[in-house]
């Protein structure tokens, strides 16, 4: 869990993920910035059996180095990350690793964190996947990058994230080494505290999303907060009418193809 400046929200996710947590997992927290609140709510955690270890960088780092700073020292079967935003299950990670250890090809899977109005049947149902031991997959080349487990034999094979990819790139260029990615079926829910129907959420008002504005809200310029649900809603369906063949993805593919669909759509929301 990389964790930044949201003190209530991490109270939550951090609970949550470590009470599901049996004797077989460990927590890896990255704290980034000096927000004291935050950093006091991560040190409340500490002594929990489960809580394995602790950095704190003082400059937000985001993505690419938390992450590899867990996939290059963690020696686990299994890798994941779950979001400070986020609000795993009790038994996500069990149904999760049964799953891997059932079907090889199963390199990230995860938990679907859309509400289930959001839920496309038409579309999705053509991309739920059956496998061996009654494992289903709503398939897809990536997924987000919280509240997925991933085989270790996937950084093994393709190494950890590289300047310039992203969560997105990686499980994309996994699909494209065979691997099979997805959401587990029927969907395993974690709750993105986020978004607007969340129970939990602080964005509320347009002034709550314009003091503590998602990452992806701001880089796609969101403003108020019915565009920002909008924008999430959106984004469900383009996940579950998304193409399965990873190629599309890949280089010049990748910008003229998904990502300029996704604006388009996006921009005709907003």
């Amino acid at each position: 869990m990389i964790t930044y400046n949201r003190p209530q929200y991490t109270r939550l996710s951090l609970k949550a993920l470590l009470d599901s947590c049996d004797e077989t997992m460990r927590v890896w927290v990255w704290q980034n910035g000096n927000d004291r609140e935050t950093i006091d709510v991560v040190n409340s955690f500490r002594e929990h059996r489960c809580f394995f270890k602790y950095h704190h960088s003082p400059e937000n780092k985001r993505l690419n180095e938390p992450t590899n700073w867990l996939w290059e020292n963690a020696e686990g079967q299994f890798l994941s990350k779950v979001d400070d935003d986020c609000l795993v299950s009790p038994d996500w990670a069990h149904k999760l690793r049964m799953a891997h250890f059932d079907e090889p090809r199963f390199g990230v899977i995860g938990c679907w964190r859309y509400f289930p109005e959001d839920f496309v049947s038409e579309a999705a149902q053509k991309k739920i996947i059956g496998f061996d031991h009654g494992h289903k997959l709503m398939q897809n080349c990536w997924i987000e990058g919280s509240g997925y487990l991933m085989k270790r034999q996937c950084v093994n094979q393709l190494g950890v994230l590289k300047p310039g990819w992203n969560f997105t790139t990686y499980c994309i260029r996994l699909a494209v080494k065979g691997w099979v990615n997805g959401w587990y079926y029927p969907f395993i829910f974690q709750e993105h505290m986020d978004d607007p129907r969340s129970q939990y959420t602080q964005l509320r008002t347009d002034k709550d999303l314009e003091k503590g504005i998602p990452l992806t809200a701001k880089n796609f310029g969101v403003a108020t907060v019915e565009q920002w649900l909008a924008f999430l809603k959106n984004d469900a369906a383009v996940l579950q009418k998304a193409h399965l063949d990873p190629k599309k993805y890949i280089g010049w593919r990748m910008k003229m193809g998904r990502l300029g669909l996704k604006l388009k759509n996006y921009g005709s929301k907003l």
